[in-house]
């Protein structure tokens, strides 16, 4: 039978894992880590206070702040994160690199603030807990003048687009890349902005990345546990009479169980460290742990005994390859604690392993610190980011919990949901590269979740001082949310699958859910379609995406929806194959081609177009003195071209009808949308309203930009 371990243990326990120091007396000191910083660009901060906390992440607990006395006098506060560093190389194991991080120092607190104003910045940082208010002494820096337009928010002009703080007009071109680190195809950093980068360079400036996908991938709040995977069905992990919870070995000799961290735990090569356990046996039970084939034995106990082993690892031992429990004796043991440490005070690198870390509320310094170099990463490559903060699972936790606006389970949720926006707005709001705030990847769209979007909602706004978007998703559409006050993009996910309307033809299929998606919209908010793809009946890529050698649902759906109202380009699901593929030469055509549409000017609505050519199906905005217009032979759509093998013949002397400009001479331009070269000029003299303009031979599909001709060129 086990017996209840004293909560004072697990108290002691749960403080040497966060790595605090002792209790200090005296006023936090600040300390400003970069003196001269550009408009947009990180100021960062060290606020030195050294006493403990239970869960500094809990800002009920204690609370950091950092306030900013601008050049104008105006005081902006910004929260505090709690934080440690990591040494980061990466190494060759196995013929393969694999990105080796190893922590350094001590867990403290730090502060960052992107500037909005140039001239010099006074601050001060502030903490709050039970015994009072501390007030830090006074830094400086100065802002000077950059080249970063600032961070993406709703246009003031025309809210149904984006811009850039300057104004400057941000149209969203882009695909998901879900799921980074931890052995995905995203595996590590470089590869991650090497990706950033193929994408940057030809044209497209946006990316969905998750936060929370739990054991799988980079998870922030999820629990991660080096004892088993959330999909397996059988847990080692029992609870001891006081609530307490423990790993039970139960069977013959040689039963096994190993230590198994999501995260490779890294090491250092001619090093001491020390491996300890808390362990206790059935009578008569030998048990032995293993580790890197080292071999330490676990002596039978009745009681919970503290058991110790010292050893220095070898000339190249970098990482913790194997550690497993092992019985040498018919019968049980218990495992109350695994700590692996760096001698003589290293920080805990065993943390997977720990069983009583809260469920939520508690964040994966580690993940955090890689999301640190995601950011930098799409920084260095002008990549800005919709970060999903509470993806699957991690959402099934506040799932859990959103069934009753009205009980104690939704109010924590609600606690949980400010605590993770807290932390990820003190860490990552500083960063123009953090476009959007997402609350959940697919929330269930029954739930009644008003109040919480409401509430959340609202403390975000107040808290992030760049007032950027804010949304979320469900597994099924859900007009609910995309009409939420607090929500400010209507976010839909839609696969062209064989059950659904259009599934052959990928711009009706597109154009189908645009007018869906708009008409249950406000007019005064953008729209995306944040997940999109070619699927089978149950949601999986389909086979028809790789035979498609030449990309054209791919194209296509990217042209139909950056000219059919959506906010930014339908967003494509499977990464992986559109960088095997090299789907990113695609992008480039349509970004030159919208490079220098002013989407935010106000008046940009559906083209009041018609065309001579049956085949031809128009997608396109126009504004009183403007149009952008693209052309598609529907004779080439994926279906066609794949399944039915179509042959498409060339249309020839179509002539396009436009309808709703002003009276002036209009230059056409005619692009190729796979070369992104403009193959013709023309003016066009429009008489009242109308404008008849011939269009080029094409086959597939062809876009024309037309705009008033300026006076010199009449």
């Amino acid at each position: 039978m086990v017996r209840a371990k004293s909560s004072s243990f697990f108290a002691v326990s749960f403080l040497c894992f966060l790595g605090f120091g002792m209790a200090s007396c005296g006023e936090p000191k600040l300390e400003v880590l970069t003196e001269k910083v550009g408009l947009f660009c990180k100021a960062e901060f060290v606020i030195h206070w050294d006493r403990n906390y239970a869960n500094p992440f809990d800002f009920k607990e204690v609370e950091v702040t950092l306030e900013v006395v601008t050049p104008r006098r105006e005081r902006q506060k910004i929260p505090a994160f709690w934080w440690n560093n990591f040494e980061m190389r990466s190494i060759t194991h196995g013929g393969r690199k694999e990105e080796w991080l190893y922590p350094i120092g001590k867990p403290h607190w730090r502060a960052r603030f992107a500037p909005m104003e140039i001239g010099k910045h006074s601050c001060q940082a502030i903490v709050r807990d039970q015994s009072g208010t501390f007030l830090s002494n006074r830094v400086s820096f100065e802002c000077v003048p950059s080249k970063n337009k600032g961070f993406v928010r709703v246009s003031r002009k025309d809210p149904r687009f984006f811009e850039f703080t300057d104004g400057t007009p941000f149209f969203p071109i882009g695909h998901n890349l879900a799921f980074l680190y931890y052995g995905q195809y995203l595996r590590d950093t470089e590869t991650i902005e090497g990706v950033f980068r193929r994408m940057r360079e030809n044209g497209a400036n946006f990316a969905r990345i998750w936060a929370g996908a739990g054991d799988w991938a980079l998870a922030i709040e999820w629990n991660k546990s080096a004892w088993m995977r959330t999909w397996e069905e059988k847990s080692p992990i029992i609870s001891m009479p006081d609530g307490k919870k423990c790993v039970q070995i139960k069977g013959k000799k040689g039963t096994t169980q190993p230590v198994s961290p999501c995260a490779r735990v890294a090491l250092k090569p001619n090093t001491r460290y020390l491996l300890s356990v808390v362990a206790q046996t059935s009578e008569g039970t030998g048990a032995q742990v293993e580790l890197n084939g080292r071999i330490f034995d676990i002596p039978p106990s009745l009681q919970w005994t503290k058991m110790r082993w010292e050893f220095t690892t070898g000339e190249n031992e970098w990482w913790l390859n194997r550690l497993i429990f092992r019985l040498i004796s018919e019968g049980t043991l218990w495992l109350a604690e695994v700590s692996l440490r760096e001698v003589p005070d290293g920080l805990e690198l065993l943390w997977e392993a720990d069983l009583n870390r809260p469920e939520m509320g508690f964040y994966n310094l580690l993940d955090a610190f890689l999301l640190d170099k995601v950011v930098e990463a799409a920084e260095k490559t002008d990549m800005y980011l919709q970060l999903c903060l509470l993806s699957n699972p991690t959402r099934d936790l506040y799932m859990a919990r959103l069934k009753d606006p009205k009980s104690p389970k939704y109010e924590e949720a609600i606690a949980y949901a400010k605590r993770i926006f807290r932390y990820a707005i003190a860490r990552w709001g500083y960063s123009p590269a953090i476009a959007v705030w997402e609350f959940f990847n697919e929330m269930d769209p029954n739930l009644p979740t008003d109040r919480f979007y409401e509430e959340v909602g609202r403390y975000i706004k107040e808290l992030d001082i760049y007032q950027r978007p804010v949304t979320t998703s469900a597994w099924h559409p859900n007009p609910r949310d995309w009409r939420h006050p607090q929500l400010d993009i209507a976010n839909e996910h839609y696969y062209i699958r064989p059950e659904v309307e259009f599934w052959t033809d990928e711009v009706a299929s597109v154009l189908a859910r645009t007018h869906f998606l708009k008409s249950n919209t406000p007019e005064n908010k953008p729209a995306i379609i944040a997940e999109f793809g070619l699927a089978t009946k149950d949601w999986k890529r389909s086979p028809y995406m790789e035979q498609d050698a030449k990309l054209s649902h791919f194209h296509n759906s990217l042209w139909a929806s950056a000219l059919s109202g959506l906010s930014g380009t339908v967003m494509f699901w499977w990464w992986e194959t559109l960088d095997k593929l090299n789907a990113y030469e695609h992008y480039k055509p349509l970004a030159k081609f919208l490079n220098g549409i002013q989407f935010t000017r106000g008046d940009l609505q559906p083209a009041k177009a018609s065309v001579s050519e049956a085949r031809i199906r128009i997608v396109g905005l126009q504004g009183k003195d403007c149009a952008y217009i693209w052309l598609f032979n529907s004779d080439t759509s994926w279906h066609k071209l794949i399944v039915e093998k179509v042959a498409p013949s060339p249309i020839k002397g179509a002539i396009l009808e436009l309808r709703g400009l002003v009276p002036a001479t209009y230059q056409i331009q005619w692009w190729d949308t796979y070369e992104g070269e403009v193959i013709r000029i023309s003016k066009v003299t429009a008489k009242k309203d109308e404008l008849l303009i011939n269009v080029p031979e094409f086959i597939t599909n062809i876009a024309c930009k037309i705009e008033r001709a300026s006076s010199g060129s009449q």
